[in-house]
């Protein structure tokens, strides 16, 4: 069974930094490509970042210049970190295995003082 499970979330400062993971499980990790989306409520699902198995990344306009990923094959994680958080960031943060629809459940970033 295909499972991928998000943690990482919590209660930020603006400004402050958290570090988010992804860990993927009965799918082998190295054909993995990864994508994040986040979505606040009543607003629809916005693609955040991708990072594929040669580890390119991409990152939407919105965190660009303030994420960096990278992927650990030991503990078949992929790794989404964002610096210098603001309110607007706040969303629920969701991966997903690229081209199917296997997706976490989630886990809840809020930036507030």
């Amino acid at each position: 069974e295909v499972q991928l499970v998000e943690s990482g979330g919590g209660l930020v400062q603006p400004g402050g930094w958290l570090k988010l993971s992804c860990t993927v499980s009965g799918f082998p990790f190295t054909q993995a490509n990864i994508q994040w989306h986040r979505q606040a409520p009543e607003k629809g699902l916005e693609f955040v970042a991708s990072i594929t198995t040669g580890s390119n990344v991409y990152f939407a306009n919105p965190v660009k210049g303030r994420a960096i990923s990278y992927r650990d094959s030991v503990k078949n994680t992929v790794y989404l970190q964002i610096s210098n958080l603001k309110p607007e960031d706040s969303a629920m943060y969701y991966c997903t295995l690229a081209g199917t629809e296997f997706r976490g459940q989630g886990t809840q970033v809020t930036v507030s003082s």
